[in-house]
């Protein structure tokens, strides 16, 4: 066995500073063992994690009404989905499309015969199915948990081979070389810019053409403000011409015309001179898409269980035909109004995480059933949230005027279409419904049950001593957690507001801030919102003040009884939360690029601005120091004193909670970045290495899992549900039949989209 000597300060390739020099190896060894260890981060491991989401018992109980109620929504929503691969990165459509040939010729056992003969070795091949399921996984080829590329394990040259022999190229040679030919530099290549998503020179994003930078992303913002425009469902492009300069807002629609169209009354489209530039407001985007999803939508009306259902498909459909946000939030008020469906779903551009800018939605749609047994516990929470609301550390002023009693429900997914699923989610994003409408929750059951699964020897900076509970109480804890931050973290707070009539809803006169004592002198003015006023910083920002709710509620002794933990068992769940969090406050150093300072996961940069937090705390809570692993190579250990969580911890979480919600009810730009941007920071100063300690992080990561969903087909008045294995084959077979009526249209169709848009990326 050979020794690896890390040496500090090398800067070998660009990704990482430091080498790794290898006693006893040749000097080709050791130029592999440091390519590999430079550039994993890039590529998806043969033996990541892949796991099948169980829904059979569930779609089995379904009336064959719902059935064909949730097939049609979920058809609509992997119709839509696909747009991701075009709001992801140029090259992502045609390698998407290329991947679809091949397989739909030659299923994966198939193509393994055909592998072989190219020259493949079974683990060329086997990174190769795997590099297919990710880009099938996060609809594109850049993680959807990090927004790092990821690239084949294998060479080109032999992937190459492996196409020219496909019964694909055989079939249609020329249109498969064209295929090859569009896509396979950029599927390769690692350059800088290209290594992570990004706006201007911090790397790639299909949101902004390859010219618009940030002061391009917040003049756009402007003018969307002064047009009561929201960007969630946008595009920017951006052209110089001889006598201004010309940017294109183009909305996502299955009508092209940008005249009003029948069953419109009016549109925004047109031509706009604003900060002596011009804008066109566009439609059309992912007008193919849009359209089949729309269709979908309302073959799913004539199978809805009630009215509301009914007029939240017929807004959704007519936002998806329109390119209506306004239609959308419509849509989202009836499905706030659909109380304790037995199928649950929401569809539409949603969240702003892969917006380089914070503003614009990522498509996703899901369509899920109730676990009613799960459902009761967050029922209760939902009715202890009133009695559990003024617990929070700031002063009630900075509380909703009213709690509007939201559905938490727990579901089973059927299908989750978009980049990535989550474990909860609390939805609609539209700060006005939420602070005077409501929202609702969910946590999604059979996603926490393999998503989080943990085994002991991939257990990684833990004490021996934590591990087994560890593995025990991380399951139960992050239900909880997930359960706080979704119901009372993003559910909770005040923003301040003075509206168009120069109407105020807090009083002005008598709230005070409590960080300085003094009176509100910042809120939100007009059209602004929290994603459009914080932009870059809105996403992790919130996503850090919920789960900040989420640990300082988890010491409430009655929300542990809630979820039926009492005694010791809740004190050892509170630990296992709390050292989680921070644990995955280390974690997240993965996510953090150091040649353009910036982070690439909303989530694990809160995670780590918690860590920040708590070491601040200081009293020995959290101790966090760098080590030597049993192999020899660098390695890192946190631990936390169980003792102190009681007391500093909670003290720390609370203050700094206090601190998070003053500023964002109050619209402190200014406060919120200096604050957040300060904890953020990763260095090699201090009294940790965080820069050094990321290396480690990065030797030692563990790749995230991907999950394999079923499809829906149907067969006469019932629906088949068909299932697949949980492996890089099943996932890639359950794509080649998602579109089985139409596959090559709708291939097609992204090829004739990305061509389009081609010349703005170069």
């Amino acid at each position: 066995m050979f020794r690896c000597k890390v040496i500090q300060g090398l800067r070998i390739w660009k990704s990482y500073r430091f080498s790794a020099v290898c006693v006893g190896l040749t000097r080709k060894q050791q130029s592999r063992q440091v390519f590999t260890m430079v550039d994993s981060q890039y590529y998806l491991p043969n033996d990541i994690g892949i796991s099948a989401l169980d829904c059979t018992e569930a779609f089995r109980l379904l009336s064959p009404k719902e059935q064909l109620y949730a097939h049609y929504l979920s058809r609509s929503a992997w119709y839509g989905g696909l747009a991701v691969l075009l709001q992801t990165s140029p090259e992502s459509p045609s390698i998407y499309v290329l991947l679809q040939r091949l397989f739909r010729k030659q299923p994966p056992a198939q193509l393994e015969n055909v592998a072989t003969a190219a020259g493949l070795t079974p683990e060329e091949y086997q990174a190769f199915l795997v590099y297919a399921a990710g880009l099938y996984a996060n609809m594109g080829n850049y993680k959807s948990f990090g927004d790092t590329k990821f690239i084949p394990n294998l060479p080109k040259e032999k992937l190459k081979a492996l196409v020219w022999q496909s019964q694909a190229f055989h079939d249609s040679p020329s249109e498969m070389e064209a295929l090859w030919d569009s896509c396979s530099n950029l599927l390769f290549s690692l350059e800088d810019k290209q290594k992570q998503l990004g706006l201007g020179d911090k790397g790639i994003t299909s949101y902004f053409s390859g010219n618009c930078f940030l002061e391009d992303a917040e003049l756009a913002q402007r003018f969307l403000d002064s047009k009561n425009l929201s960007a969630y469902n946008t595009r920017l492009f951006k052209r110089k011409s001889e006598i201004k300069t010309c940017y294109e807002v183009r909305l996502a629609s299955a009508v092209q015309k940008d005249s009003a169209v029948d069953g419109e009354e009016e549109t925004m489209c047109g031509q706009y001179v604003f900060e002596d530039c011009v804008f066109t407001v566009s439609r059309g985007d992912y007008a193919p898409l849009m359209k089949k999803a729309s269709e979908n939508l309302k073959k799913a009306m004539e199978h809805a269980a009630n009215e509301n259902q009914k007029r939240m498909l017929e807004e959704y459909a007519r936002s998806f035909t329109y390119g209506s946000v306004e239609a959308h939030k419509e849509g989202s008020r009836f499905w706030i109004k659909d109380k304790g469906p037995i199928v649950e779903s929401y569809i539409g551009f949603i969240e702003s995480y892969r917006d380089p800018f914070g503003s614009r939605g990522e498509f996703e749609g899901f369509v899920a059933v109730v676990n009613k047994a799960m459902s009761e516990r967050f029922a209760k929470l939902v009715s202890s949230a009133e009695v559990l609301l003024p617990d929070l550390p700031w002063p009630k002023e900075f509380e909703k005027d009213r709690f509007l009693l939201p559905d938490f429900t727990s579901l089973d997914v059927l299908t989750f279409a978009g980049s990535g699923i989550p474990a909860g989610i609390n939805i609609p994003n539209y700060d006005d419904i939420r602070q005077s409408e409501g929202f609702k929750n969910v946590s999604l059951g059979n996603v926490l049950a393999v998503a989080y699964a943990t085994q002991k020897d991939k257990l990684t900076f833990l004490d021996e001593d934590d591990k087994d509970a560890y593995i025990k109480w991380k399951g139960p804890s992050f239900e909880v957690q997930v359960g706080l931050h979704e119901l009372l973290g993003h559910g909770s707070g005040k923003l301040f507001v003075q509206d168009e009539k120069g109407t105020f809803n807090f009083e002005q006169d008598n709230v005070l801030n409590p960080e300085t004592g003094e009176k509100i002198t910042t809120w939100y003015k007009g059209n602004e919102t929290w994603d459009s006023k914080f932009s870059t910083i809105s996403c992790s920002y919130e996503e850090c003040r919920a789960e900040c709710v989420g640990l300082y509620l988890c010491l409430n002794k009655h929300v542990l009884s809630i979820f039926g933990h009492e005694g010791e068992d809740a004190e050892e769940l509170v630990y296992i939360n709390w050292l989680n969090m921070v644990r995955a406050g280390l974690l997240g150093l993965e996510f953090y690029t150091p040649e353009s300072n910036s982070w690439r996961q909303a989530h694990m940069q809160a995670r780590f601005v918690i860590l920040r937090v708590l070491l601040e705390a200081g009293e020995g809570l959290v101790t966090l120091k760098e080590c030597s692993g049993k192999d020899g190579r660098p390695d890192a250990l946190v631990s936390l004193d169980r003792s102190k969580i009681h007391t500093v911890g909670k003290a720390a979480i609370g203050r700094f909670l206090c601190k998070l919600q003053v500023i964002k009810s109050t619209g402190d730009v200014e406060g919120g970045r200096a604050l957040y941007v300060g904890y953020s920071a990763v260095s090699d100063n201090g009294s940790h290495n965080f820069l050094r300690l990321r290396e480690t992080v990065l030797l030692r990561k563990e790749a995230r899992k991907m999950f394999v969903q079923a499809n829906t087909s149907v067969k006469g008045d019932s629906v088949d549900l068909v299932e697949y294995e949980g492996s890089a084959a099943g996932l890639i077979r359950s794509f080649t039949e998602r579109f089985p009526e139409d596959a090559e249209e709708v291939e097609a169709n992204l090829l004739e989209l990305a061509e389009r848009d081609a010349p703005c990326w170069s």
